[in-house]
């Protein structure tokens, strides 16, 4: 059965499973980029080392917002176009996904070579740690392009259907970067150079790959022409109009993490910052799993959007949410019963960062559950193109909840109120985001018994 056909008639666990797996394991490899080099730092250089790196998670977190601005975007749209049996407008989406990337690139190039300083001055950075965040950052900043084509365009072709295939390179990708990581870092003595290194040059070896297969490889759908790198303003809106909700997100997660590096560097110092970047390391991994999940469902979603079949929609929105939710469970049990193990993944033996990251990382990870609806929920409304809800709920947790908060709780609670934050947003952002489901779900269900009738 041919793969776009088989989105619309194949059993919705079955294709779920097929397209989530896939999506998983490219999600973690992905979190694995940053995780590996972590370990490697964290471990073999020091804690200020540690700490330096985790000053870099905000502007991290901006080059991933725009990634998913476009990459996101851009897939949702293929998705919906091959849906509607408009291969033409899928292939200008993508022509267009890559000329925004390479915008991007070099404007974040020029911003980042004239401002890094300031802005690892802005995010908490001292003169313990600057250096290394610096040495860090420089690097991957001038190879940004790469690291854009490695994450944003698997989306696209995890929405074409090609999953198992952005899954391998994605693989391809973190194998690279974990054998050159220690060769870098110690064998040729570059440092946290070498770990910047290692992650840019696998990032240039799977956009090689990506590359190849949209514009030469016969198992692509879609293919990359240069009469469609011409910016339309129509396709351009629509990938905007979509990726701006995972945008918003990212870039309100960055703020916050800017925020939070501030306050903790005021409650605990150095060692705290470095503690926060631990546990925005195990954070990510969940959320990347979770993520695995929302990137199966959305092609299966979008497609059958697209073409109508809203119980399919329904279901796959449904199974969506319970494994979401049960894997968080699982992950939830980890951190309460192993916590510590976790931690000293990261941790060369300072007795500060264990007792604060341990802590942080229970208190963050509680509500890990409601978090996992949250995530599945607001990244559906992106594909049906509804994303104007998606951002909806992105702006209550990340700024109607978490700023009030973040002004109140330290106050009160110190460092553990900063972690709070986190649990308590989850409970209420979990409340408005049923509510919001319930309500598109009576939706659908009326629009598939109008059809019928």
């Amino acid at each position: 059965m041919d793969a776009l056909r088989r989105l619309e008639a194949e059993k919705i666990s079955k294709l779920l499973m097929e397209f989530s797996i896939p999506a998983i394991v490219g999600s973690l490899v992905f979190a694995l980029y940053n995780i590996v080099d972590r370990i490697f730092i964290g471990k073999g250089i020091g804690a200020y080392a540690m700490t330096g790196l985790s000053i870099t998670f905000p502007i991290f977190t901006l080059y991933i917002a725009i990634g998913m601005l476009i990459g996101q975007g851009g897939g949702s749209i293929v998705s919906l176009r091959l849906g509607e049996g408009r291969k033409d407008k899928a292939d200008k989406a993508l022509g267009n996904t890559v000329t925004l990337f390479t915008i991007s690139s070099i404007l974040l190039m020029i911003l980042g070579r004239i401002f890094l300083d300031d802005l690892l001055f802005l995010f908490g950075a001292t003169e313990n740690t600057l250096g290394y965040a610096r040495d860090y950052m420089s690097i991957i900043n001038l190879l940004v392009f790469f690291n854009f084509m490695a994450m944003g365009m698997n989306n696209l072709m995890r929405s074409e259907g090609s999953s198992k295939l952005a899954m391998k390179y994605m693989v391809t990708g973190a194998v690279i970067n974990i054998i050159l990581d220690p060769v870098l870092i110690f064998w040729f003595d570059m440092g946290i150079k070498g770990a910047a290194i290692a992650t840019a040059f696998s990032n240039v070896v799977v956009t090689i790959a990506v590359f190849y297969h949209f514009i030469y490889s016969k198992k692509s759908h879609i293919k990359l022409k240069k009469e469609n790198l011409i910016l339309d303003s129509e396709t351009v809106k629509e990938i905007f109009k979509i990726g701006v909700s995972p945008f918003t997100l990212q870039v309100t997660t960055s703020l916050v993490a800017v925020a939070c590096n501030k306050t903790l560097l005021a409650y605990g110092g150095d060692m705290a910052v470095g503690a926060m970047g631990i546990v925005n390391s195990i954070y990510m991994f969940m959320s990347m799993i979770i993520s695995g999940i929302r990137a199966g469902s959305q092609p299966i979603i979008g497609y059958n959007y697209g073409a109508g079949k809203f119980h399919r929609v329904v279901e796959t929105l449904k199974i969506s949410l319970i494994g979401s939710m049960l894997i968080a469970a699982v992950i939830t049990l980890v951190v309460f019963f192993k916590g510590d193990i976790l931690i000293n993944l990261f941790n060369d033996g300072n007795e500060e960062i264990l007792r604060i990251g341990e802590r942080g990382l229970k208190i963050c990870l509680s509500m890990g559950i409601l978090n996992a609806f949250y995530i599945i929920g607001a990244n559906y409304f992106q594909s049906i193109d509804q994303a104007i809800k998606s951002v909806t709920l992105n702006l209550i947790r990340q700024v109607v909840l978490f700023v009030p908060l973040f002004i109140i709780l330290p106050k009160y609670y110190g460092i553990d109120g900063i972690w709070l934050i986190w649990s308590i947003s989850d409970i209420i952002i979990f409340l408005f985001t049923g509510y919001f489901l319930r309500k598109n779900i009576e939706e659908l269900k009326a629009k598939q018994v109008g059809a019928v009738c």
